[in-house]
């Protein structure tokens, strides 16, 4: 069904589906879209799989510069960006892998910046409940970039700051300087 929209999308752009160059082009786009948009046959529980543990930690964890991609919801232009998280534990903490994957979960829907970055720490304090969560997402858009104001070295910064990132400044801004700081590992 996909596909056959998607020939008439061509169609409907001037082009011809059975020309040779694109023949097989809506099979490939829709199969790309089903890629992009897998986000929305994955749910919380499956994503976390039972990752966490009790542990007796309870300084700042950092997962920061997850590279991430998503499509915007209102042109269908993706957005690409690193996504920063941290929590606070409270006795529960969750496999650092886990966390790059409730980023892609949610990235690869249909979505707003903004959307995104709440999802991540909502979820995140719901499955922990933790003492704090902060996520800082930085995206470039191709829907700013291609299209409408044409700003292509524009950058779209969004944050959600939970608990301990939003009560205590010190806190903030010591999750901020950890995650502004380019120096990493070499590996």
């Amino acid at each position: 069904m996909l596909e056959k929209l998607i020939a008439q999308l061509l169609k409907e752009l001037g082009e011809d589906a059975q020309r040779e160059g694109l023949e097989k082009t809506p099979e490939r786009v829709a199969n790309a879209l089903r890629y992009l948009t897998s986000g929305y046959d994955k749910n919380v529980k499956e994503v976390l799989n039972d990752a966490m543990f009790v542990e007796d930690y309870d300084e700042m964890v950092i997962v920061k510069d997850i590279d991430f991609f998503s499509l915007c919801e209102h042109h269908l232009l993706p957005f690409i960006g690193k996504c920063h998280v941290a929590y606070m534990p409270n006795r529960k903490i969750v496999g650092l892998s886990k966390i790059p994957r409730l980023v892609e979960m949610f990235s690869r829907r249909l979505q707003v910046q903004e959307r995104l970055t709440t999802q991540i720490a909502h979820t995140l304090n719901e499955a922990l409940q933790p003492r704090g969560v902060a996520v800082v997402v930085e995206a470039i858009h191709l829907c700013m970039v291609m299209r409408g104001v044409e700003k292509q070295n524009s950058k779209a910064v969004t944050s959600a700051m939970l608990g301990a990132f939003r009560d205590r400044p010190e806190t903030r801004a010591e999750f901020m300087e950890l995650i502004k700081s380019r120096r990493g590992l070499e590996i």
